[in-house]
């Protein structure tokens, strides 16, 4: 492991992975209420958002930082169990 990514909460974890299980977990409904982001809030699907979270790097840090952020969600138990 690198000395850059043994810090890095995220580091294994893909944008797609977050965002299925932030989907999952809250539905794109709620999600957009928490991130006022208009791919989660207009027609959201996991393929586009990707691809604007892909190109739009203050949006990423979003999803990123609401995913780390939010308490103790079942995703991180499953993960930690494994």
């Amino acid at each position: 492991m690198s000395d850059e990514q043994k810090n890095n909460p995220l580091h294994g974890i893909t944008l797609e992975k977050i965002l299925t299980q932030l989907v999952d977990f809250y539905g794109w409904e709620k999600l957009g209420r928490h991130i006022n982001i208009n791919c989660f809030n207009s027609d959201p699907s996991i393929k586009s958002s990707l691809k604007f979270l892909r190109k739009t790097p203050w949006a990423r840090e979003k999803v990123e930082g609401f995913y780390l952020h939010y308490g103790n969600p079942p995703w991180r138990k499953k993960e930690s169990e494994e």
